[in-house]
């Protein structure tokens, strides 16, 4: 059987062959892209108030997407095995963080609830915050994030079961097309145990607020 490429096999979650293919372009044609844009909306970015926009808005998008210069399973690979044999749920809860719908490129407001039970490691607290901060800081649907911070753990951990569940609300509905306010999304990713024991699962579910 063939082995499973996972996205997290290179720093940034794509393949490397991926990579590869991916030339970034320059600052300067970043820039250049966003003079257009302003253009293409009917204003003039040669006027005050948009002369320092492009250079801005590069900026801007340099952080909301610095997720694909990190490596998620780099970050999960200090673990501690001293834990006087702990081994019951450890639970991260309402981890809140900022995406971008990658059909829109609008953003994605949330919150994550992470678990895993040990299997004789543990990795620190802030590291599972950073995975989901790091799927999170590139362009995203919520389920593929759901799914991508949960394989990770389960992948590098090797604990004996992941939960996931984020509730988001998207902007692509809400301040744009079908306008629709005050409405979440809730995805959720179970491995192991908390996919096949349902007094596991309903415990976790209902650390849930």
């Amino acid at each position: 059987m063939a082995k499973r490429t996972k996205d997290h096999d290179a720093p940034g979650g794509r393949s490397r062959t991926e990579r590869q293919k991916i030339e970034r372009p320059s600052r300067a044609e970043v820039e250049a892209a966003f003079r257009t844009i302003l253009r293409w909306t009917g204003d003039d970015p040669d006027r005050e108030g948009l002369l320092e926009t492009p250079a801005r808005a590069a900026r801007a998008y340099e952080e909301f997407f610095k997720g694909y210069r990190e490596d998620p399973a780099a970050i999960l690979r200090k673990t501690f095995d001293e834990t006087a044999g702990y081994d019951e749920m450890v639970v991260l809860r309402g981890v809140r963080f900022e995406s971008h719908c990658e059909h829109h490129i609008v953003p994605i407001i949330g919150r994550a609830w992470v678990a895993y039970v040990p299997n004789g490691r543990v990795v620190g607290i802030s590291k599972l915050a950073r995975v989901v901060e790091v799927y999170a800081k590139r362009l995203q649907i919520q389920e593929k994030m759901t799914a991508q911070i949960a394989d990770t753990i389960q992948d590098v951990l090797e604990p004996q079961g992941v939960a996931v569940v984020i509730k988001a609300q998207h902007h692509c509905m809400s301040t744009r097309g079908v306008h629709k306010h005050d409405t979440d999304m809730v995805t959720s990713r179970m491995t192991g145990v908390f996919r096949d024991n349902t007094a596991t699962r309903q415990e976790f579910l209902a650390l849930i607020d």
